[in-house]
């Protein structure tokens, strides 16, 4: 059992046997994520095993870490930026901008400022994962190199973070350090002044900072894509759908051009490049050409029915437990050689054929009676449970995920509503911030935006675990007297440094610590310090924290320290040392802005 020693101690007084454990045990997990062999999730159970082990960390509050409110925001907060990006809602939003960005001078800054614009509202890794197929797109279309975008966009997404609660953890974590250390957490928008001003500034810096990014990087998105030329699906005009009266020519615009129609079927007839004159009916069969994910955003305009996606035979499987995979057919495949039709997809193995690409060929007849050929990537819709094994019967080997949309997109604007009303709900203090987004994540589940695997994982477990782990080892530093005895030994250090000397210096300490601790277990570790360091000054605690919060959201130096340089660091084809040439600057923006507007806003001195 831990013995509580938080009351106040002198500078000079000696270390505790638990608050020797206490650090010991930090400065080895410290040690341990920096090391790098070991998963983060893993070092934090190590960390909370360790505690429960040397007595610090009492046995009846191990596990209370994993009902936080801190655990429970976030995990919910990505449910729904899953759901928003699987909607299409920003896709659609965005759609008239996009055939004005050709160039990297443009697509930077309007990038970067939809993605900070996203992330004010929402988690910003969900704002950043809502953009990436969009800037992806938009590089292959325009031959843009892919690292030129989305590093920049990556940091755009955490400094759009900064202006609100719910925009990065850090900003939850220290929420919850101000009620412990005042009794009242920071609300929905009190980051929004100092936010902002860091978010301008970066804004103004990546829209041409993106130069001293390295050239010529090739990407493992891109690579992938390169690689499949372009797909061809079958659908059907259905009697609601707004086509009906306008002409080839006006479904092309709606297109942007960048889809074929290979052959239309009306009746009887059959007519292979038809012009773009021809007024389209109700009942139409048109076979279109493109990438999936355009020819998935056409289809959703349009209102068209995919003519493979039909009932299997069978007892009919539920949608929310049908999936979507890309496969190319080997040599050893019995479709070789045979038609859909006639090798009974849909009634012997239970799967539809969605769309085949075909190098170097274009296709212009049917989908059930084309003969498939060795070499054929194929998209495939069945249940997810029994597609692996059929996938091994058919000889189709599967390929790396690239999130292929058609087939299974559920475009709506209720996630955006629901997600705009949960925010409405959190700014006029109707509810818990906890509350609001886990009562979104629900309603998403039941209109089915999502189903239940895909919330699974949109979440990201490993943090949830590191956050869950790691809070309990956080309060007993605290619970120990810890903190106050580092707060003891910083105020030696910054006596002699003017208040704004003392802000900047915890602002780069947490910038400094959070590549190799995570910028949750940064603010969990540094927060209480800093709360207790701004009391020993007779300062007031609010700028403080803000520093931290602000600090350990803008790791800018390594893809290691936040999960959206990660997410970049493959498709970008960046390597460990390219982030320093645009992060190092940026880190000084953040100092020289966050600092001044921090002080201006909070002041340091309690009226």
């Amino acid at each position: 059992m831990a013995r509580n020693q938080s009351g106040p101690r002198a500078v000079g007084a000696p270390v505790t046997l638990d608050q020797a454990l206490a650090f010991g045990i930090l400065g080895v997990t410290v040690g341990l994520f920096a090391w790098g062999r070991l998963p983060y999730d893993l070092v934090a159970l190590l960390a909370l095993l360790a505690g429960l082990v040397t007595g610090i960390v009492p046995a009846e509050a191990a596990f209370a870490g994993f009902s936080d409110d801190i655990v429970i925001i976030v995990a919910s907060a990505l449910v729904v930026s899953a759901a928003v990006a699987r909607s299409g809602a920003v896709e659609r939003l965005m759609r008239p901008l996009l055939p004005h960005l050709t160039s990297v001078r443009t697509q930077v800054p309007a990038l970067v400022a939809a993605v900070m614009a996203a992330s004010v509202v929402t988690k910003n890794i969900g704002a950043l994962a809502i953009f990436m197929p969009v800037a992806l797109q938009l590089a292959r279309r325009t031959g843009t190199p892919p690292s030129a975008l989305l590093m920049p966009m990556a940091f755009a997404s955490l400094l759009g973070g900064l202006c609100t609660l719910i925009g990065t953890s850090p900003n939850i974590i220290v929420s919850r350090v101000r009620e412990q250390v005042t009794g009242e957490p920071f609300r929905m928008f009190d980051y929004a002044p100092v936010g902002a001003a860091i978010a301008v500034a970066g804004l103004a810096f990546l829209s041409l900072g993106w130069r001293l990014l390295p050239r010529g990087r090739q990407g493992s998105a891109g690579q992938a894509t390169m690689a499949i030329e372009a797909y061809t699906t079958e659908t059907r005009i259905p009697a609601e759908s707004p086509l009906i009266g306008r002409t080839i020519a006006e479904l092309v615009a709606m297109g942007e051009e960048r889809i074929t129609v290979g052959t239309m079927l009306r009746d009887r007839f059959r007519r292979e490049n038809p012009p773009g004159e021809v007024v389209l009916k109700s009942g139409d069969l048109l076979i279109l050409e493109g990438d999936p994910e355009e020819l998935e955003s056409l289809v959703a305009q349009a209102g068209l029915t995919l003519v493979g996606e039909k009932p299997t035979g069978g007892e009919e499987v539920p949608e929310d437990e049908k999936t979507v995979v890309e496969g190319v057919i080997t040599a050893e495949s019995p479709l070789v050689g045979a038609t859909p039709a006639g090798a009974s997809l849909a009634g012997r193995f239970g799967v539809s054929l969605l769309a085949v690409s075909r190098r170097g060929s274009r296709i212009a007849e049917r989908l059930n009676t084309l003969k498939l050929r060795r070499g054929d990537v194929a998209i495939l819709k069945g249940e997810a449970v029994r597609l692996p094994d059929t996938l091994a019967a058919l000889r189709i080997l599967p390929l790396t995920e690239r999130g292929i949309v058609l087939g299974r997109s559920r475009r709506s604007w209720l996630p955006a509503i629901i997600l705009t009303l949960a925010m409405a709900a959190v700014a006029l203090n109707l509810v818990p911030v906890a509350v609001a987004f886990f009562a979104a994540s629900v309603l998403l589940l039941v209109i089915r935006a999502l189903t239940p695997q895909e919330a699974y994982n949109a979440v990201e477990w490993p943090v949830i675990v590191l956050l869950g782990a790691l809070i309990p080892v956080s309060e007993a530093v605290r619970s120990t007297g810890g903190t106050e005895l580092i707060a003891g030994w910083l105020s030696g250090a910054v006596e002699h440094l003017p208040p704004m000397g003392a802000l900047a210096l915890i602002m780069m300490a947490a910038m400094a610590v959070t590549p190799f601790l995570n910028n949750a277990a940064t603010v969990l570790m540094l927060g209480p310090i800093a709360g207790s360091l701004a009391q020993r000054l007779g300062m007031s605690p609010d700028a403080f924290l803000m520093a931290v919060a602000l600090g350990a959201a803008c790791d800018f130096l390594t893809p290691i320290g936040h999960q959206c340089n990660t997410l970049v660091m493959g498709p970008g084809g960046y390597r460990f040392g390219d982030y320093w040439r645009l992060g190092l600057p940026l880190s000084l923006i953040v100092v020289l802005v966050g600092v001044p507007m921090i002080a201006l806003v909070w002041p340091l001195h309690e009226p």
